[in-house]
């Protein structure tokens, strides 16, 4: 790969409308408008007038951007107001949110009593929600802060790709990522902290890809705040950096100093910020006891590894729906081999596949390396070796081909369902249950299972089931839709033998039980 960017310059340069031959173009004089009491009807008034101006190509990322924003936005409302929260998750940041919110610790109380989060994972990033929360202390500020985080990385991905291959394909670009698979599937998935990686990952790529180069690091270094693990993916930028650089400087024209050097002081940056934050911050928080592998390992208690064929799935699914294998052509990818890499060293099944949130952060990457790639084949530097025939036609078509298996699977992807009356009607089991959970007063201790927490924790002090320190707490509430709990007071008494706990509502496959 050339080092002296004339190919991307070349490429970039295409864009841009080419001057007319002979000169400056001559510019008719405006016309005269009619008189006051010139017989122009208001049929000839808009014929002078001309046509309506189109919008400007820099408002398309936005303006993606933001359909995108009501289309998450509404699939976690709907979720939110159906009760169907997929895990613990939620409780837990929304825990430690509303802690930032009232200047203290990021207590997670549904780790154990006290427990501080960033003793378990580095993700300080999510204090930015704590202002908007003090305002509007709801689970649902979460979910919103996180539909308009992704909606956000919309727009770096749509400008870059309407810079490098033109408007059109832009946006079909933007709207097939805005539609993958690994977003949709973090949206639905309640709340994270990588909302925040991925806008940050996408800006800082597109920055790569328009060789700026000073804005691609910038927006790489607050990666390390978004989680403990995401220094490597630091790293590999700094590696993208200093691989597609070449001689240029951090001024272009205009001098300064090498970009090289930069790039590789924030590849060791990432690697001592990750070092840091695993080796002795969250030991530090997180107290005696700490395992850094017990997210791989499970305290040792998982052995299993993942099958050949569940890799090759899953890497597949990441590639083909971007443009098939065109990004296996760029460097970019670099950027995704730190996930891959310890999700597939992980003992934990869950981390393998393509379902929960893990797989967003690789979405950017895939996208924008396609995009580099289409760009790179299509810009070929004059009297170089062109590209073969089939690679030009893939590259092509790429914006094509994406938005088309972006279309094809949202049918199956969780998007699909707001097509659906029912996505936005509460029936009455779900009324039932509200109500039966309204019934746990203000500023009580509650100990719950996953289907209550996102009712309660802005209200009450929540414990995770088998999880209250030897505490006995006020009320429990667990979700029975399935009828797993035959014997509330039977199983009160199995949590807390020297409680008596009697039932004050059983309504919706919601149980609570007050202590007496």
């Amino acid at each position: 790969m050339s080092g002296d960017g004339n190919g991307e310059r070349d490429r970039a340069e295409a864009v841009l409308p080419a001057p007319e031959p002979g000169g400056a173009r001559e510019i008719p004089a405006p016309a005269r408008p009619p008189a006051a009491d010139s017989p122009v009807g208001p049929r000839d008034a808009a014929a002078t007038a001309g046509p309506a101006r189109p919008l400007p190509p820099r408002l398309d990322p936005w303006l993606l951007a933001g359909v995108f924003a009501a289309v998450y936005a509404a699939l976690s409302l709907s979720r939110y107001r159906h009760m169907e929260t997929m895990s613990w998750d939620l409780g837990i940041f929304e825990q430690a949110v509303k802690g930032y919110a009232h200047l203290h610790a990021p207590v997670a109380d549904l780790k154990g009593p006290g427990f501080d989060e960033l003793g378990d994972h580095f993700s300080p990033v999510v204090a930015l929600i704590a202002p908007f929360y003090r305002v509007f202390p709801s689970t649902v500020t979460l979910l919103v802060a996180q539909a308009l985080l992704f909606a956000l990385s919309v727009v770096p991905v749509t400008r870059a790709a309407g810079l490098l291959l033109g408007r059109g394909s832009g946006l079909a670009v933007g709207a097939a990522y805005g539609l993958s698979w690994g977003i949709q599937r973090a949206v639905e998935f309640d709340f994270h902290e990588i909302a925040f990686a991925v806008p940050l990952l996408a800006f800082s790529l597109a920055a790569v890809l328009l060789r700026r180069w000073t804005a691609a690091m910038l927006w790489a270094l607050p990666l390390v705040l978004v989680k403990e693990d995401l220094g490597a993916a630091v790293a590999t930028i700094g590696a993208v950096v200093w691989l597609r650089a070449g001689q240029d400087t951090l001024r272009g024209a205009a001098g300064g100093g090498r970009v090289r050097p930069w790039a590789l002081r924030l590849a060791a940056f990432g690697i001592v910020a990750s070092a840091w934050e695993i080796g002795w911050l969250i030991p530090l928080l997180h107290g005696p006891g700490y395992d850094a592998f017990n997210h791989i390992d499970g305290d040792g208690t998982l052995t299993g590894h993942i099958p050949p064929v569940t890799a090759l799935r899953t890497l597949l699914w990441v590639l083909l729906p971007a443009g098939g294998l065109l990004a296996l052509r760029s460097p970019l990818l670099l950027v995704v081999l730190p996930t891959l890499g310890w999700r597939f060293v992980s003992h934990y099944p869950e981390n393998w596949g393509t379902a929960w949130h893990y797989n967003a952060v690789l979405m950017p990457v895939v996208f924008l390396a396609a995009v580099d790639c289409a760009a790179l084949v299509a810009a070929a530097a004059p009297g170089g070796r062109r590209a073969p025939q089939w690679l030009r036609a893939a590259a092509r078509a790429l914006p094509a081909t994406a938005l088309g298996a972006a279309v094809a699977l949202g049918t199956q992807l969780p998007v699909a369902g707001l097509t659906h009356l029912a996505a936005y009607r509460v029936d009455g089991g779900t009324r039932a249950a509200e109500r039966a959970l309204a019934r746990i007063p203000d500023g009580a201790t509650v100990e719950a299972n996953v289907g209550p927490i996102s009712r309660l924790v802005r209200r009450t002090t929540v414990y995770w089931v088998g999880q209250t320190g030897g505490r006995t707490p006020d009320f429990l509430a667990f979700e029975n839709l399935s009828g797993w709990l035959t014997d509330p007071a039977g199983y009160a008494r199995q949590l807390h033998p020297q409680a008596r706990y009697a039932t004050v509502a059983d309504a919706g496959g919601y149980v609570v039980l007050r202590r007496e």
